[in-house]
């Protein structure tokens, strides 16, 4: 299909995208404004980026929102950002079920404050029943911190190490039942991880784009998806 001038293959879309959105603080800094202004305008991209993605048909979406180490930013920044998720959840309910789209929080829920997480389970349990995409937010979340929670758990099951295999490490990840990300987006020019699904991207594809995230929109996301389809995926093998 054509769409905006891209040509995209229906029959070769990746199941799973994941977007490190970054670039709000500098996209903020450039306009002489608080980073807090570039975080709630960031808001409009991430629209943009849940309704192209359940247009295109893609499986899940996992954005990354807020990680385990964003904590060491300023007061008043992680404070604004907290404001903003619970805005977030109680806002989008109704345009997350129209779309029949499931949501999950990944990361650590208990650390969050407790205004995000009420709101945060309401729209859970909300969105629950719904069978189309499915929309990670990665809040609070950190990949060394769901490995140590996966191994905590495969302890506290009293598992024997000789029955610990890879598809049972799956099964204690955040992320457990779904398919790991074929595609995986940084905004903003950075060309690093930062502790960003570390066990499930062992095999995506990358890209790194230079855009800021508030001024994503939806031709960014067509421009990502057609490059990703002119990749040769090998898995380790030959093609």
């Amino acid at each position: 299909m054509e769409i905006d001038g891209y040509n995209i293959d229906e029959s070769r879309l990746p199941r799973h995208v994941a977007i490190i959105m970054d670039g709000n603080g500098r996209w903020a800094t450039k306009r002489k404004m608080p980073r807090v202004f570039g975080h709630r305008s960031a808001m409009k991209a991430v629209r943009k980026a849940i309704t192209t993605a359940s247009d295109l048909g893609i499986e899940v979406l996992t954005l990354y929102a807020f990680s385990t180490e964003n904590w060491k930013r300023s007061a008043e920044e992680v404070s604004g950002l907290m404001h903003l998720a619970i805005r977030y959840f109680l806002n989008e309910i109704r345009s997350m079920n129209d779309r029949d789209i499931r949501v999950r929080v990944i990361g650590d829920m208990s650390g969050l404050p407790e205004g995000v997480q009420k709101a945060a389970k309401k729209m859970l349990d909300d969105t629950a029943d719904n069978q189309g995409m499915i929309l990670n937010l990665a809040l609070n979340y950190g990949g060394r911190e769901e490995l140590v929670h996966a191994v905590k758990g495969i302890a506290d099951d009293g598992i024997s190490p000789d029955h610990i295999d890879e598809a049972l490490i799956d099964r204690y990840l955040y992320t457990a039942g779904q398919p790991d990300p074929d595609l995986v987006v940084r905004t903003s020019g950075e060309k690093r991880l930062s502790n960003f699904l570390l066990w499930q991207i062992a095999y995506a594809e990358f890209i790194f784009d230079d855009i800021l995230w508030p001024d994503f929109d939806e031709k960014c996301f067509y421009k990502w998806i057609v490059e990703y389809q002119h990749r040769n995926r090998r898995y380790g093998g030959v093609k």
